[in-house]
């Protein structure tokens, strides 16, 4: 089972970026699927869950209202479209899949599978 993520790069703060996490090897039917963050020198932290049908999200408040979560199970992708990006929003952004409950993601990071990290970087 892979997790390959993409869509990370440089942009100036007020931008916007679109991350994609493409998942093989199986089929993630009723799995969540979703995104964390580790800045330097700090945690890995949650940043938003959906469930499999799409119909469920879940974000951490720093990003309400500025980040989208979506997933096209055809595709076996998830999506996060960024905007409004700010400088604090700089991290490796990785995207995990797990069939806990998306709504206690933020307190969990023993999730059954991990993509590798892309690099977001804002600049101010």
């Amino acid at each position: 089972v892979q997790l390959q993520a993409s869509g990370g790069g440089l942009v100036q703060a007020g931008g916007s970026l679109r991350l994609s996490c493409a998942a093989s090897g199986r089929t993630f039917n009723s799995y969540f699927l979703g995104w964390f963050r580790q800045a330097p020198g700090k945690e890995r932290e949650f940043v938003a869950a959906i469930s499999w049908s799409g119909g469920s999200t879940f974000y951490v408040d720093s990003v309400k209202g500025r980040f989208t979560i979506s997933r096209d199970n055809a595709k076996n992708t998830v999506y996060l479209q960024m905007n409004s990006l700010k400088p604090e929003d700089t991290a490796v952004y990785y995207c995990a899949a797990d069939r806990l409950d998306g709504s206690i993601w933020y307190y969990y990071r023993d999730l059954d599978y991990w993509g590798k990290g892309t690099q977001v970087t804002v600049s101010s």
